[in-house]
Parts: C-alpha cells; sequence; structure tokens
C-alpha cells in the first residue's frame, strides 16, 4: 500500500489487556496520523510495551480493536504487512556484514530484494562504508541504527518503536531522531516509546501519558507544558502522573 493510500495511519479503540485475570491495559484509545511521530510516555510497568504489542498483533486484545490504514488487524490478515516493529532489545548477528543484516531483514518482509531496496535502506542507515564490516565490529548506536534503517526500509505506512534510543549516547540519538524524523515527512506514522523526556519534546508531535494501563492525558508538548504550567515536558509529565495517583487514592 502506498503512503499516500493511508489517511488512517494507525487507530486504537478502548484497548483492554488481561494476564491472568490481572488488567495491564484498561481501555487505551488512540490515534497515530501519518507523516506525525506520535509518542506513549508512562513510568515502568504503565503498559506501554504491552499496548504496542497488541498494536502490532503479538498480543491479541483482550477486548477493543486496533485499526492500520482502515484494516481491523486482528480480522484482516493482510493489515499485518502494513506496520513494521522494532523491539527495544533486537539485536544483530555479530558475524553478518551491515548489508546481509539490511538483506536478510528486507528479504524476510518481502521475500525478493532489488539491489534498489538495499540500496534504499542503505542510504536509510547513514552507515556508509561500515556496511560491508561485521555488525559484531559495530557501536550499539551503529547496531540500532542498521536494525532501524531495516525496518524502516520495509516501506510500511505504518512503524512502532519501543524506546528506539534506549542506552545510545548523544550522537547516535541524534541521528535516530533525524532517522524518525525523515520517515515521517515521507509520510510514514510513527508511534515511539521514551524515557527521555527532552528527545520526546523534540521529537513528538503528539504525547499521551500513561500510567496504571490508561491514558492520563495527551496533547502536543506544548499544550501539555502549558497545561500543566510547567517549565517543561518533564516537569509536565510528572505533575500529569502524581494528578493521577491523588485522584486514585481519593477513591480508595
Amino acid at each position: 500500500m502506498a503512503l499516500r493510500e493511508c489517511s488512517e495511519g494507525l487507530v486504537a479503540k478502548e484497548l483492554v489487556k488481561e494476564f491472568n485475570g490481572r488488567v495491564v491495559v484498561a481501555g487505551v484509545s488512540l490515534q497515530v496520523k501519518p507523516g506525525r511521530v506520535f509518542a506513549l510516555v508512562g513510568p515502568n510497568g504503565a503498559g506501554k510495551t504491552t499496548t504496542l504489542r497488541m498494536l502490532v498483533g503479538i498480543y491479541r486484545p483482550t477486548l477493543g480493536h486496533v485499526l492500520v490504514c482502515g484494516r481491523d488487524l486482528y480480522r484482516d490478515s493482510s493489515a499485518r504487512k502494513l506496520v513494521a516493529y522494532l523491539p527495544e532489545n533486537a539485536g544483530v548477528y555479530p558475524r553478518l556484514t551491515g548489508y546481509e543484516h539490511l538483506k536478510f531483514y528486507l528479504g524476510l518482509y518481502h521475500g525478493h530484494v532489488t539491489d534498489n531496496d538495499l540500496a534504499r535502506a542503505a542510504s536509510i542507515s547513514g552507515l556508509g562504508r561500515d556496511l560491508h564490516r561485521r555488525a559484531g565490529e559495530y557501536s550499539r548506536g551503529m547496531r540500532r541504527r542498521l536494525i532501524l534503517a531495516a525496518v524502516l526500509a520495509l516501506d510500511t505506512p505504518v512503524v512502532v518503536l519501543d524506546e528506539p534510543t534506549s542506552g545510545l549516547d548523544v550522537y547516535s540519538a541524534v541521528a535516530i531522531r533525524d532517522m524518525i524524523r525523515k520517515a515521517t515527512s515521507k509520510g510514514k506514522a510513527i508511534l515511539m516509546t521514551s524515557h527521555n523526556m527532552l528527545e520526546v519534546e523534540r521529537t513528538a508531535d503528539y504525547i499521551a501519558f500513561i500510567a496504571d494501563g490508561r491514558i492520563v492525558d495527551e496533547g502536543t508538548p506544548r499544550e501539555l507544558v502549558e497545561r500543566y504550567e510547567a517549565s517543561d515536558l518533564e516537569e509536565a509529565f510528572v505533575k500529569a502522573i502524581r494528578h493521577k495517583q491523588s485522584i486514585t487514592s481519593g477513591n480508595r
């Protein structure tokens, strides 16, 4: 599907996920529009990764629906091909070169990889001649750029990234952020999670705060900062979570 044909992007409607009777995600709704970066931000255990896994088809929701470009992810098998996912701990094969990685990942998705496909993925990575080296010789940042390039080169309208810059140095994080912004400039809808508030503030067009499996608040970075009369997004996040916790405690 061409990017221009996916006007709806990614939509979640009242997602609920239970594990052994315990509710982990409790009615999450969101929309990631084409050409936008949507950041899902929350403390550890808030339900971020579980939500992401429902949005890409790994966990089937207990209740709710996921729509990718208007297609139901769990009823229309073709919808799975419209979303690409990069887990936080995605690794590389040390003995394969960068080019071999790109060819392998693209081949898993497309079946056949053309020279143009490989050249486009190489260009996205920005790794140049380092693609001829074995990935085992790469820095953590280079490995992340390699895997992200493979995901972005799949050319899916929707991309889901779990902590794409986790543990990276500033230079590598900036490179990853640039790759993400270039992808949205071409019309991709990107959903990401991150614990780095400065990065979220610089990268995301729209943000949702999540705690205890529920969306606490959402808006643009500026809207959230102004709403909580905060000096920055980090302060707005803390105030939003504390407000949610105070309401929850008051209702007990």
